[in-house]
């Protein structure tokens, strides 16, 4: 594609910074690779991305604090019976999310008048009217520990913080240890990309037996004054939404974005003004100022890191996971990623034919003939996408490949089966608000995103894309650095979590992860 001489030079003045920028990292892999067998060591070392406090006027962060990653957090809830039902009742009805009051205890510390809701949106499908169903596995209402949270400590008394920290999020995830996430968060955080810092957290509701959760941290005003600039503006892509343009009517986009920070900084109208140039710009304008209103470099980074670390939820995934950040000051927009609870194939862990565990059953009858992936269908029943489907690295992998994992039995759109629409349709053919699709739902219909598209369909970007997609490769996985952060989580829980998680199950959900350290999963287990 031709375009102004700007753009090709800002784009080589961009791969040259990230070559630099990548020797430092580089450096920090000490490690070797993975061992040859299903045994992840747990001697290895790496040193902490979190050990600088950071001070903003958003408040305090001692990141020493909470979120030290060294060790198992302890956290318990208690709150009103009468709340707690009148609370899931409402959300069953009307997928409304209240805040109720609670009294939190972390790690010693009580905090009165707590606010605390349900958070999510697919991982929450097994409380609606109890349809089971996605990436959370089996969730129950009568067992609250095993619920996703936002814990918000000032809610309801002004400034009350826990190291600087106001609001918090218990995570779901499909395996019983969350090593997946806890992982891809680092690596991305390695990376040179804001992300969430975790920890493994030993989590109680209403005196309940304790279980093992992952916390991390929510993007809010103290996590944008860390990560960017308490200046700043941090928008975040709702499930039900996309990234079309609308209108200028900021009510258009209730639902669609929500404003998670920076409100006294901005409103919605830079983000309105962004998708209104991504969308409806032609070519040579989209592509000679693309990089004055976005931090390209970081976008590449970060489609590769979701590429790598098999996240097949990211920005154009089902949950349309992202946060849009913007700076005031340079005018441009970065894409923050959210959510990696299907991280490292987690999302293919539930299986061909089937959902997540408590997802009610296989592939539902539709009343006709089974529904047409564009492929064959095996002896097994699994069906097999034709060869050649364009990947964001335009290899044939049989599927829309996220790092590797195997799609080889991928429904179109990257729906779970159990989730597939009828007839050969995708996801996008299906009607607005279908229970089948609605991630609200467990719906797993992969989206299309504009700028995702836009991104790819250029050679120069692309070129970036893959440059930075093989060196982080070469750097993260290679070099030992990602096997060196999963045997630091391994013998975390396997020290001081053994009474939540046994031993066996740690290292069988780590040797899953370790594939695709080694490149087992590449090609769907080929060599």
């Amino acid at each position: 594609m031709r375009r102004s001489s700007h753009v090709g030079r800002t784009l080589q003045v961009l791969a040259v910074a990230v070559l630099l920028g990548s020797a430092g990292l580089a450096a920090t892999g000490c490690g070797s690779g993975a061992a040859a067998d299903t045994t992840i060591a747990t001697d290895r070392t790496v040193s902490s991305a979190t050990s600088t406090p950071v001070t903003s006027s958003a408040g305090v962060y001692d990141a020493a604090g909470l979120f030290d990653d060294s060790v198992v957090h302890q956290i318990s809830v208690s709150f009103s019976q009468d709340d707690y039902d009148a609370m899931i009742e409402t959300y069953k009805n009307s997928d409304t999310k209240d805040w109720i009051e609670a009294t939190v205890t972390i790690d010693g510390a009580t905090y009165q008048d707590v606010g605390i809701r349900l958070k999510g949106n697919s991982s929450l499908s097994g409380l609606r009217n109890g349809r089971g169903g996605g990436p959370s596995g089996d969730i129950s209402a009568d067992e609250p520990e095993g619920l996703p949270w936002l814990v918000r400590l000032d809610k309801f008394v002004d400034g009350q913080n826990h190291d600087g920290v106001k609001e918090l999020v218990v995570r779901s995830n499909t395996s019983e240890t969350a090593l997946n996430e806890a992982v891809a968060t680092e690596l991305l955080a390695l990376a040179g990309l804001a992300s969430q810092k975790a920890i493994a957290v030993s989590f109680s509701v209403n005196e309940s037996e304790a279980v093992l959760r992952l916390v991390i941290e929510h993007p809010d005003d103290v996590w944008m004054a860390a990560n960017f600039s308490i200046q700043g503006a941090l928008y975040k892509a709702e499930s039900t939404g996309d990234y079309s343009y609308r209108g200028a009517d900021p009510e258009s986009y209730d639902e669609v974005f929500d404003q998670e920070a920076g409100k006294k900084n901005a409103d919605l109208t830079p983000l309105i003004d962004f998708l209104d140039f991504l969308n409806n710009s032609d070519d040579v304008t989209f592509y000679s100022t693309l990089v004055e209103r976005l931090d390209v470099e970081s976008f590449a980074t970060y489609l590769a890191m979701q590429e790598l670390i098999a996240n097949s939820d990211d920005i154009d995934g089902p949950g349309n996971n992202s946060y849009l950040y913007y700076d005031p000051e340079s005018g441009r927009f970065t894409v923050v990623a959210w959510d990696h609870n299907l991280a490292f194939g987690a999302m293919s862990e539930m299986g061909p034919g089937a959902m997540a565990p408590g997802a009610g059953g296989n592939i539902p009858d539709w009343g006709g003939s089974p529904p047409d992936a564009g492929g064959d269908l095996s002896d097994t029943g699994e069906i097999f996408p034709e060869a050649g489907a364009r990947n964001r690295d335009d290899t044939d992998r049989g599927g829309r490949n996220r790092g590797g994992r195997d799609t080889g039995s991928a429904p179109p759109g990257d729906m779970v089966p159990g989730d597939m629409p009828p007839g050969g349709m995708t996801p996008e053919d299906m009607p607005p608000g279908d229970a089948r699709t609605d991630p609200r739902n467990g719906g797993f219909g992969g989206k299309s995103n504009k700028l995702v598209e836009r991104f790819h369909a250029d050679s120069e970007l692309q070129a970036l894309y893959e440059e930075r997609l093989a060196t982080l490769k070469a750097q993260l996985f290679d070099s030992g650095v990602a096997a060196d952060v999963l045997a630091r989580w391994v013998s975390l829980l396997e020290t001081q979590a053994s009474d939540l998680v046994d031993a066996a199950t740690v290292q069988s959900e780590a040797a899953k992860i370790s594939s695709y350290f080694t490149g087992d999963q590449t090609t769907g287990g080929k060599p």
